[in-house]
């Protein structure tokens, strides 16, 4: 037997945190009774219904995309946006794994596994996410020490990160940098450059954990395999 609110992920039907949420509000049905607390174990052969749909174990899919500039990382888009769900070819109910900003391209990763989701986005496994940045000024030593130290974002300081000046163009007055960061948090790293009086022109995420762009051209995307989804695992 498992907990409810973890079968309820595993299902594919949204991530764990959100699976008891919707369990202390009372919007899940377990054998024709309500539940409304935590704690509660399901052996997944139960009738379980969720706002008024009966849940169904789906098959797990697992996607990494690169991201192209202009589109929304969202399963849907009330300005009728073109979103990252809608370059996958799939008849699964994926959703995007974290955020990229509408300009921002590179690494973004699909799944309709929650707890898969969960493991990639949970503060304490430190994944990696690396970024190339083209700023409008070319960055001093100093101000990449302050960056790597940890700069305040909203009166709370960001983590230690990597930062690694990877070309300088001194006659446009640009630069390109390398950034790996673990949080999520909104704009970050545009914020964090901004802190240091910096603005980026172009931001691309090259990796998140062991998933890079190799092969994939702005706009394609692949199958994860199954040895990439155990390392995932692996780390719980």
């Amino acid at each position: 037997m498992e907990r409810l609110q973890k079968f309820i992920a595993e299902a594919g039907y949204c991530s764990r945190r959100k699976a008891e949420e919707l369990i202390k509000q009372g919007k899940v049905i377990v054998n024709g009774k309500v539940i409304n607390e935590l704690g509660v174990k399901v052996t997944g052969k139960e009738k379980i219904i969720i706002n008024g749909i009966l849940l169904k174990k789906e098959t797990k899919e697992y996607y990494l995309l690169n991201k192209p500039r202009g589109i929304i990382t969202s399963v849907s888009d009330d300005k009728n946006r073109k979103t990252v769900v809608e370059l996958i070819n799939t008849n699964k109910r994926i959703y995007p794994i974290g955020r990229l900003d509408y300009d921002t391209t590179g690494v973004i990763l699909l799944t309709n596994d929650g707890e898969f989701a969960n493991i990639l986005m949970h503060p304490n496994n430190n994944i990696d996410k690396v970024y190339l940045a083209k700023l409008d000024g070319v960055i001093t030593g100093k101000e990449i020490n302050q960056l790597k130290n940890g700069v305040v974002i909203d009166g709370v300081k960001c983590e230690k990160c990597r930062v690694k000046l990877r070309k300088k163009d001194t006659k446009n007055n640009t630069c390109m940098v390398e950034i790996v960061i673990h949080e999520g948090r909104n704009h970050q790293v545009k914020r964090m450059f901004q802190a240091v009086g910096l603005n980026v022109l172009k931001l691309k995420r090259e990796r998140v954990g062991i998933f890079t762009l190799d092969g994939l051209k702005s706009g394609e995307y692949r199958k994860l395999t199954p040895k990439e989804v155990a390392v995932i695992y692996s780390l719980r």
